[in-house]
Parts: structure tokens; C-alpha cells; sequence
């Protein structure tokens, strides 16, 4: 579909919105706020530095991904499923990279710690912004990461 794309910044603190759903259609953006993996900031400073495709690395993954619509898992509940589209992501399956909701990307952990917590390399957000998210990206839109 190319009615919406999403960007995630990972230049970006994680404290900030850095994931952005831009409506292709009539410009509007909307901006979210999402975690980064624990391998990506090892010292955790709240900014990504290292980035791979290697499963158990828990680091984030650049590049290209199509959503694959939503699923929903056992340890992280309702998600958005991904499909990784270049050689740094394409793993993206095997590692179980998707789109969830989770405590330390709510409002409340970020008021309480200053930046978010860190996934195991999956696009994290607040429990809030997930239901829309979900329902939003669907299947077949372009989300890329990039730094």
C-alpha cells in the first residue's frame, strides 16, 4: 500500500519521538516514541550506536522492512508483524523482530528514568500507541530504519 510509510530515526534519543507515520497522501506526520535493542546501547546512554542482523545480538537492525500485519505472541502479546527487505534485516523474522507494546516505552517508565528501556531489538512503544499502530501500518507498508 502507499497511502502511509513509516520512519524510525535512531539517530534520535530515545527519550524523543523517533518513529514517524507520514500519511502520503496529504502530508501529515504523526510521531511516536520506540525503543531500540539492548545490544544497540550497551552502556545505555539512550542512544543507539551498534546495529546488526545477527540473531541473539539484541541489537536493532537498519534498512527497509514491510509490515506483515498484526499477530500476536505469547510473551508480547498483539504486535505488528515484519518482514526485513535488505541484507541487514532480513533476519528480522528468525529473531522475532515486530512492532509491541511494552512498560518501558510508557510515559510513565520515560517520567521515571528520563529515557526508555531497551528491547531485544524489536520496535517497542507505549501500550497506548499500540492499538492504533496496529490497526495503521497493517500489511504491505514501508517502514525504514536508518541512523
Amino acid at each position: 500500500l502507499r497511502d502511509r510509510m513509516y520512519l524510525v530515526d535512531f539517530q534520535k534519543f530515545s527519550g524523543e519521538e523517533r518513529l514517524f507515520e507520514v500519511d502520503l497522501i496529504s502530508g501529515q506526520v504523526m510521531a511516536f516514541r520506540t525503543s531500540h535493542g539492548r545490544g544497540s546501547d550497551p552502556q545505555h546512554s539512550g542512544y543507539a550506536r551498534n546495529f546488526s542482523n545477527t540473531p541473539d545480538s539484541y541489537m536493532s537492525s537498519l534498512g527497509a522492512y514491510a509490515t506483515a500485519g498484526a499477530g500476536w505472541g505469547r510473551q508480547q502479546g498483539p504486535n505488528v508483524l515484519l518482514d526485513g527487505l535488505d541484507y541487514s534485516n532480513d533476519k528480522a523474522r528468525e529473531r522475532a523482530i515486530i512492532i509491541h507494546g511494552a512498560d518501558y516505552a510508557d510515559p510513565a517508565f520515560l517520567a521515571r528514568e528520563g529515557k526508555l528501556g531497551r528491547s531485544y531489538g524489536c520496535f517497542s512503544t507505549a501500550h497506548t500507541d499500540l492499538p492504533m499502530l496496529r490497526e495503521r501500518m497493517g500489511e504491505g507498508r514501508l517502514l525504514f530504519a536508518y541512523t
